[in-house]
């Protein structure tokens, strides 16, 4: 006879819709799709948020992340390929994200003026299964604006870019139905500092490629995505050169392969099931993107895209830790009554939910901002943005997972996967500090940026006390940068920089979220009224605001 039963454990977290069980994505859709649009846009991510939730697709991401990519440099005979091996299920997940139009279709498809926006709610959705494969998608959207700074690349390579067909495989771009880019920017001696690159590159006119051809020689220490059709490179024309940036294909047009060794792949925390990897160039052919000695600049462009979508992972990852604790707790039994109807509880995923909700928001804002072609607010609101809500990620994480108690902290259960993953995007793209700084140079160069980022944040004046006085201390302080001197203006960075941010996530709230959300999440994080830890929510704003936020955080299962 058995020697026990299984009871008071929660059901399998899959059948569910992770588009359609949030609000905050479908309000954001109706909000700022143009109407004749926003059904074609539901039933697109509807469709994928139901494939997201499902068991295939969770089955998808637990192969790829037990199955992790495997580096063959040789092949049978002893020629050197440079290859990596994915198991089918990474390829699963890439044929649905780049079917879904979440690599470079915003630049070029109708999309209704509101291409951004919708891939942002579809990186979203589809990035809670599995978030290693996103790098490359990423990276490929990112990668399309770079090139229009030379017309005749971005000629040839954009289609192939924006193309909603996974095709993998090395074959001359020609060949090929749609196309994946990685990059190479960073290298040992240097990380953030990309101008401390030592790789260099000699003009070598009459190569075998589209555009100005230069010979590289040198190496990066962090190439995302080694087995991607084409990579944005920086190095240098000459010893002290500022850094170029170069378009370098690993198959020529010719048909032969570009030397492209790839040394190791790299044994991480976690996106365990992308490869990255270190690279070494020996006449590596690439073609110059934009103005020799201009590189940073150029590759600006990208940045700025996957920052924005290191914001959108980030959200995504809260929200998949937040509606698998409430899931847990809402099958759970303890002390004579459900987690999720436990008081403490309570104040715990409340403080949870408003800290995804403001996330999600904001993610959604920058999109529309994209969409809009508002410069201005997307060159510091992203940065300001990307710092706050990455930063943000790996404490949510955290307490999420402690909602499901031991089985947490087991693999099979989820969370321990987003754990590992939630540090990333506060290193990618730029550390903290590098961020942080980043606010500032924007803010010296182009003032009009901080003016379009305080417009946004006083949009919402007049509805709440603590909101109407934190703005006016902002915009006190702000005025006071120009007489500060550099080390004091340093120094104080971040604080800036979670100042500006958390402004702007209330006054998003205020005016997209449920009043009790809104009250509460500026009561908590601008009144003054929260602890050094989640679930320290007056109890005031925990009885206002638990039920709708808690209802707003779950899946129907």
């Amino acid at each position: 006879m058995p020697t026990h039963e299984v009871t008071n454990q929660p059901p399998p977290f899959v059948d569910h819709d992770t588009y359609g069980s949030d609000p905050v994505l479908v309000e954001g859709i109706a909000r700022w799709v143009p109407q004749e649009h926003r059904e074609e846009a539901g039933t697109e991510l509807g469709d994928l948020g139901r494939l997201a939730g499902s068991a295939r697709a969770a089955e998808w991401a637990e192969r790829a992340q037990r199955n992790t990519p495997r580096l063959i440099t040789h092949d049978r005979w002893g020629h050197r390929i440079d290859e990596v091996d994915f198991d089918p299920a990474w390829h699963e997940l890439m044929s649905t994200a780049t079917g879904t139009g979440l690599t470079g279709t915003p630049w070029v498809g109708p999309e209704g003026g509101a291409g951004h926006l919708r891939r942002a709610a579809g990186l979203i959705t589809w990035s809670q299964v599995e978030p290693g494969h996103i790098c490359p998608i990423t990276m490929t959207n990112a990668a399309v604006p770079v090139l229009r700074h030379s017309p005749e690349l971005a000629a040839r390579w954009e289609p192939l870019l924006a193309s909603r067909t996974y095709d993998f495989g090395l074959r001359e771009a020609s060949t090929k139905a749609g196309a994946i880019a990685g990059m190479g920017m960073t290298e040992k001696q240097g990380g953030s500092d990309v101008r401390a690159g030592s790789t260099r590159a000699v003009l070598t006119p009459g190569g075998p490629l589209t555009g100005e051809t230069y010979r590289l020689t040198g190496h990066k220490w962090f190439c995302s995505a080694p087995m991607s059709d084409v990579f944005l490179v920086l190095a240098g024309t000459a010893e002290g050169a500022a850094p170029s940036c170069f378009l370098v294909p690993r198959v020529l047009e010719d048909g032969t392969r570009n030397p492209f060794a790839l040394q190791r792949l790299k044994d991480k925390l976690g996106d365990r099931s992308n490869a990255s990897s270190e690279v070494e160039f020996d006449g590596t052919w690439g073609a110059l993107v934009g103005e020799e000695g201009r590189g940073v600049r150029t590759i600006i462009e990208m940045v700025a895209s996957t920052r924005l979508d290191c914001i959108l992972g980030s959200a995504a990852t809260m929200r998949a830790a937040l509606t698998r604790a409430v899931h847990h707790t809402r099958h759970r039994r303890a002390f004579g009554a459900e987690l999720v109807d436990q008081p403490l509880m309570r104040n715990v995923l409340t403080d949870l939910a408003l800290e995804s909700e403001a996330a999600t928001l904001l993610g959604l804002r920058m999109a529309h901002a994209l969409d809009e072609g508002d410069t201005e607010l997307t060159r510091l609101g992203v940065a300001v943005c990307k710092y706050w809500v990455c930063k943000r990620t790996a404490p949510v994480v955290a307490e999420a997972l402690e909602c499901l108690g031991g089985n947490g902290y087991v693999e099979e259960h989820g969370m321990a996967l987003l754990y590992r993953q939630a540090p990333l995007n506060s290193i990618w793209e730029g550390s903290g500090n590098v961020n942080a700084l980043d606010v500032l140079r924007a803010i010296g160069k182009e003032p009009g940026s901080l003016m379009a980022l305080l417009k946004v944040t006083g949009e919402a004046r007049g509805q709440l006390t603590e909101l109407d006085r934190a703005l006016d201390e902002l915009e006190r302080d702000v005025a006071g940068l120009a007489g500060a001197d550099a080390t004091e203006l340093a120094v104080g960075a971040r604080r800036l920089v979670e100042r500006l941010a958390l402004t702007l996530q209330a006054s998003l709230m205020v005016l997209h979220s449920p009043a009790p959300m809104a009250e509460a999440f500026v009561a908590s994080r601008l009144g003054g009224g929260h602890g050094e830890t989640f679930g320290t929510l007056d109890p005031t704003d925990v009885a206002g605001a638990a039920g709708v936020a808690i209802e707003r955080a779950g899946v129907s299962l």
